[in-house]
């Protein structure tokens, strides 16, 4: 999927708050270094992103410093402006010269920066990765958004809201061989079949749009002219729900034919606003970023391990549990509506 991204002199901006920030946590004017060698206890944390300039990780960034408010802890972001590995290795090592008690870190290769990362570990630093993985030998814990069950579950949640339980639905999916897309389409194909709550609705049709704007509006009317009587589209995947909820709000189908999928509130709110869409869905990056801060303070405070089963608490989320493999898992995924679209900017 897509993300619409913010202009890099914002991302910037924030970036020289988020350090300024970091260089008042400490009284200590020997050390303008890390937050890790200070004078203070204070917890020293760094927020790396695939690349900055991204409004999606501007976002998590503000709920990892909302966290870090809480907790007492000081915290920086860092990051290239592009997303490739290469461009993160040099932060990594960075922050275990300084001596950092935790990197957040969403990766942009799950083996490429294994090796900095290992050597960050080697110097006492935790490693949490959020939004995207590495390998899990190569971390502390993930911060996962959402599993695909609960991606494809919440799709058919809103849709069947949406058309009253009942109706003709089609898909508008990203490519054919998109492995999430697929993954998310054969769930909700399964659900369709095996749960009583959607025996009345029947989906008469997939179509993929590439991913590409033009071609997913172009499937969107074809959908609509194929199947007169369809009542609802899901499209699970930014480009695809942007280009359908355009063609809709400038058709006679408007507030007529239901739309619902995964989308970006900035795409997404002229179209929640002006009641093309009631509803969709994606993950609250700021609540990401949040609970990875407080994992990230569990780990180094001792209060756990990493192991499954550990429990720790995430201030406003509440409490949470490592699964397998060293994941905690976010929840659902969040729902967009009017009453929240305009709490969101990315």
């Amino acid at each position: 999927m897509k993300l619409h991204t913010r202009p890099t002199a914002l991302a910037a901006l924030l970036l020289t708050a988020a350090l300024a920030m970091t260089g008042c946590g400490s009284d200590d004017g020997g050390d303008s270094g890390s937050g890790g060698d200070g004078g203070g206890d204070a917890l020293s944390l760094t927020m790396l992103p695939k690349n900055l300039g991204n409004a999606y990780f501007d976002t998590s960034t503000d709920g990892a410093e909302k966290a870090a408010d809480e907790l007492g802890a000081d915290i920086e972001e860092v990051g290239p402006e592009t997303g490739s590995p290469d461009a993160q290795v040099s932060y990594i090592n960075t922050v275990a010269q300084q001596g950092k008690d935790a990197l957040i870190l969403s990766a942009n290769d799950p083996e490429a920066l294994c090796d900095a990362i290992d050597e960050a570990r080697s110097a006492d630093v935790k490693v949490i990765t959020f939004d995207a993985d590495t390998n899990p030998d190569c971390r502390d814990l993930f911060i996962n958004q959402a599993t695909a069950e609960g991606i494809a579950a919440k799709q058919l949640e809103l849709i069947s809201e949406q058309i009253g339980g009942k109706g003709e639905i089609a898909i508008l999916s990203a490519s054919a061989n998109a492995t999430n897309q697929n993954a998310w389409i054969d769930m909700m194909e399964q659900e369709l079949a095996d749960n009583p709550d959607y025996a009345d609705i029947e989906l008469v049709d997939t179509v993929y749009g590439d991913d590409e704007d033009q071609k997913s509006f172009d499937q969107t009317e074809a959908l609509l002219q194929n199947h007169p009587d369809l009542k609802g589209i899901i499209s699970p995947t930014t480009v695809g729900i942007a280009a359908a909820a355009r063609y809709l709000s400038d058709s006679q189908y408007k507030g007529k034919v239901a739309l619902t999928g995964l989308g970006t509130p900035n795409q997404m709110r002229e179209y929640v606003e002006d009641g093309t869409v009631t509803a969709f869905a994606l993950w609250n990056p700021g609540d990401l970023g949040y609970l990875a801060t407080y994992a990230a303070a569990a780990l180094v405070n001792g209060d756990i391990s990493g192991e499954e089963g550990d429990t720790f608490e995430a201030g406003d989320l509440g409490e949470f549990e490592v699964g397998a493999d060293g994941v905690v898992l976010l929840g659902d995924p969040y729902t967009f509506d009017a009453d929240n679209i305009g709490d969101f900017d990315f």
